[in-house]
């Protein structure tokens, strides 16, 4: 259940699989206003998307917002990259990270937070193939032990 004021538009679910989230971070999106019109209407994808920090501004790639169907020439690239609003601080912190300790940073879910658009940013490490099948195998353990619970009761 999503807490009040906040509407999910968009949710990257291949992050939990391909890496080990270790923080999450909220940021604001920098976006024109065919571009929220067009994430109103749920017409976005964060499939491909990753972040990268440039000049000390972080921004998000490979993040696909369809052009509004009403838009016409005030429509934008749909692929550019678009930047993130955090504060210096964080954006510096997140910098250091990602040089030093090979991390990366993902977006997670694209959301409206009391009518503006809010980006979940998660500061991510690869999991290498053994992990994905522990995974997987833990899961599938789970997925088990409950048919059996419901079985026998």
């Amino acid at each position: 259940m999503e807490p009040k004021g906040i509407k999910v538009m968009s949710k990257n679910r291949q992050v939990y699989h391909e890496y080990f989230v270790e923080e999450e971070y909220e940021a604001g999106i920098e976006l024109f206003g065919t571009e929220v019109k067009s994430i109103r209407a749920g017409t976005l994808s964060l499939k491909d998307a990753w972040c990268g920090i440039k000049n000390g501004e972080i921004f998000v790639n490979q993040m696909h917002v369809s052009p509004y169907e009403k838009g016409n020439i005030f429509n934008k690239d749909p692929r550019r990259p678009r930047r993130l609003l955090m504060h210096k601080q964080e954006i510096n912190r997140l910098y250091g990270k990602i040089k030093q300790d090979g991390y990366t940073l993902i977006p997670i879910s694209v959301y409206f937070k009391n009518a503006r658009v809010k980006v979940s940013v998660g500061l991510c490490k690869g999991k290498k193939l053994y992990d994905k099948r522990q995974d997987a195998a833990v899961k599938d353990a789970k997925r088990q032990m409950d048919r059996a619970m419901k079985e026998r009761y």
